[in-house]
């Protein structure tokens, strides 16, 4: 195993400790709010990966790079569903059933 590679492991295994904690400390009250800031740049994410998946060349970074795309899509997709969910709870009952208020 090369040393770049140990670098990057490294550097990834910290980035996952990193963002948990950060996570952790985030009030619940906060978490859907986040969810949506973080949505621009899951989507700047997707288009990464995209244009990555475009230029790879081995098979090893098409499979690399349509995980990318996979995970991107999925963080995207969660978010505005959260987003969605969130903005229902502060409709009115009326709201909710297609009623007027």
């Amino acid at each position: 195993m090369g040393s770049g590679l140990l670098a990057y492991i490294t550097v990834f295994v910290l980035a996952i400790f990193v963002g948990v904690e950060i996570v952790a400390k985030v009030p619940s009250i906060l978490h859907t709010p986040l969810m949506s800031g973080s949505n621009a740049i899951h989507g700047v994410i997707l288009v990464g990966s995209m244009i990555i998946l475009g230029n790879a060349t081995t098979p090893a970074e098409r499979v690399l790079g349509f995980l990318a795309v996979i995970l991107a899509t999925l963080n995207v997709v969660g978010g505005f569903v959260v987003t969605d969910r969130m903005l229902e709870m502060f409709k009115s009952k009326n709201d909710r059933k297609g009623g007027q208020k």
